[in-house]
């Protein structure tokens, strides 16, 4: 064995510097982010908001009340940072979690499907190191869909609707700088709610080569599952489904603030992670890439 092929086996058996990892990180960040179909999500995310302020403003010029919707919709008139709170009400039970799904689904399926993980583990990365990578970029993404609607609604309720010290859910008024930082925690809170969905649709996306499947399967599985949580002889089975504390984050806006559906909510995230985040590198690390 040659000086060069023995340093090349010993930089293997070490296994990369973390630099390396981060450059990874932010390569997958960087194409994720330079996909169409992400750009096209992320552009329908910010054009939610904008289009529940228009028909609101719209309705409230008309003489309608505009109660009937979705959380909070009724206070948006007399406060535009309800609406924050109305478009994330709005878009959680299916364009994030369809944003979301896609993501996750394309993560490793696709990168099969175009024939590049071959290449990507042909570097020295490592099946765990790769797919702790792809969660991570997917998380990323889960945080950057929701802070784009909750900046679009932040910015449509600031110039269609009046602002200022808001009054909470239990009828207590507080300032405009503390229901600012409440929206933000909500959003927060909503992002953590899809980790969930994102081991889902990591684990989805090892178990077939075909990107549009994973997505198609993972964007499925979100609809059953709250087409299973809107019945009630089902009631052992609701709490334990990753949507059902999906709109609990409702209770930032009580005074006090109302924590046992939050930690439930957030504890079952945590919970579907680690199943489903383990059950992707059982598949992964024995999965047959070369073929």
């Amino acid at each position: 064995m040659s000086r060069a092929d023995t340093a090349t086996t010993a930089a293997a058996e070490r296994g990369p510097h973390p630099l390396w990892t981060l450059g990874l990180l932010r390569s997958e960040l960087l194409t994720t982010l330079r996909r169409w179909r992400a750009l096209v999500l992320l552009g329908v995310l910010a054009a939610v908001p904008v289009l529940i302020g228009v028909v609101v403003k719209v309705r409230a010029g008309g003489g309608s009340s505009g109660a009937a919707g979705p959380a909070f919709l009724g206070q948006v008139t007399d406060n535009g940072l309800f609406l924050v709170c109305t478009a994330l009400a709005a878009t959680l039970p299916f364009f994030l979690p369809m944003a979301v799904g896609v993501v996750a689904g394309d993560s490793i399926a696709g990168e099969a499907d175009a024939g590049t993980l071959r290449y990507l583990l042909v570097a020295p990365a490592g099946r765990t190191r790769l797919l702790l990578v792809k969660y991570a970029t997917v998380v990323a993404f889960c945080l950057l869909a929701t802070l784009v609607v909750a900046a679009s609604a932040l910015l449509t309720g600031v110039l269609l609707f009046p602002v200022g010290d808001l009054m909470t859910i239990s009828g207590t008024t507080i300032s405009f700088t503390d229901g600012l930082l409440r929206a933000l925690v909500i959003a927060l809170v909503v992002a953590a709610s899809l980790i969930g969905v994102a081991a889902l649709g990591l684990f989805v996306s090892t178990l077939t080569s075909s990107g549009i499947a994973a997505m198609a399967a993972t964007v499925g599985l979100v609809v059953t599952a709250q087409i299973l949580d809107q019945f009630p002889q089902l009631h052992a089975v609701r709490p334990y489904l990753f949507s059902h504390y999906w709109l609990s984050f409702a209770d930032l806006m009580r005074d006090p603030v109302y924590w046992h559906d939050l930690v439930r909510g957030l504890g079952l995230q945590a919970l579907y992670a680690a199943v489903f985040g383990s059950a992707a590198w059982a598949r992964f690390t024995t999965r047959d890439i070369t073929t």
